[in-house]
């Protein structure tokens, strides 16, 4: 039987209660996941904002505030970068976008002197729960990265491989898709799929199995790659990851998946110095939290790798 979010949320308590560092914390929807993250023992929080607006908000969630550190900063700007500094100095296990604009939220992420970069490639990793699939599907990159090259399929797959790892699947199968099964050259996205494949089989690409190109069907479902005859692939129906070919294939079946199907999911930001939760405020609660879960699992299989 494949793993689940329960099994996540299991296994942050296993490995203790992390910390993350929130920017803007004046956010409805952010606070009760933290409140929420708390109670679960998944995740206690620094929240970095307008101090007034927080505790008036979390009158209004019947939050109690005593156990939560608060860091005063009513401008949005120098919040955010107070908060991702906690998470530069180690001070917390990850960081959340709360009530400030994803642009302004990134150049945080990004900022050279208190910043979470690696000198990497950063990529966005989803992680569903689904109804009809025994095990827990990855879906790269569906937010950030738009046009990908094969150097940076390549890199997505080495960010995801950990996230994957976080959450019990010690080698992942990843599935780089296309609208084919089969090499063509004029659509360069299968070539690609082709390549990552080949470096995967040399040995340039480790703790993973890549098969590529394959379409959605094959990835994901047993019975269609029977039918298709494609009993020599390595992936039959069975991928743990789907890597898309750009932001557009990714975001459309994210959404589709989302808003058609009852599911279980979280997303993090991956190629950083910690774990970064960016959620949209489309994203549900318990979005939210599981999210905050993912993160804190991945954290602690980064703090076991240094």
């Amino acid at each position: 039987m494949g793993q689940k979010f329960d099994d996540i949320v299991a296994k942050v308590k296993n490995c203790g209660m992390k910390k993350v560092a929130i920017s803007v914390a004046q956010d409805s929807a952010v606070l009760e996941a933290v409140k929420e993250a708390k109670a679960r023992g998944i995740a206690d929080a620094i929240l970095v904002g307008d101090e007034p607006k927080i505790r008036e908000i979390a009158d209004g969630l019947h939050m109690d505030l005593d156990g939560f550190e608060i860091i005063h900063e009513p401008d949005m700007i120098q919040a955010s970068l107070t908060a991702v500094k906690l998470a530069h100095d180690g001070k917390a296990d990850m960081y959340m976008k709360g009530l400030i604009d994803s642009k302004n939220f990134l150049r945080s992420v990004l900022d050279k002197e208190v910043g979470l970069r690696t000198g990497g490639t950063l990529s966005h990793v989803c992680v569903f729960e689904i109804p009809g699939i025994d095990r827990l599907l990855f879906l790269t990159d569906v937010a950030f990265m738009t046009y990908p090259t094969l150097e940076d399929k390549v890199n997505i797959i080495k960010n995801t491989i950990p996230v994957c790892k976080a959450c019990g699947v010690e080698m992942p199968k990843i599935a780089p898709l296309a609208a084919v099964e089969v090499v063509n050259p004029k659509m360069p996205v299968t070539v690609e799929a082709a390549e990552l494949t080949r470096m995967c089989a040399a040995g340039e690409l480790t703790g993973c199995i890549v098969d590529g190109p394959l379409s959605l069907d094959l990835a994901i479902d047993a019975e269609a790659a029977k039918h298709k005859g494609a009993t020599d692939r390595k992936i039959q129906g069975d991928a743990d990851v789907l890597l898309f070919p750009d932001i557009h294939a990714g975001n459309l079946v994210y959404k589709a998946i989302v808003h058609m199907v009852q599911v279980k999911n979280g997303c993090i930001l991956t190629g950083t110095k910690v774990p970064v939760i960016l959620t949209s405020r489309s994203d549900t609660f318990e979005t939210k939290v599981n999210s905050i879960a993912l993160a804190a699992v991945v954290a602690e299989e980064m703090r076991k790798a240094d």
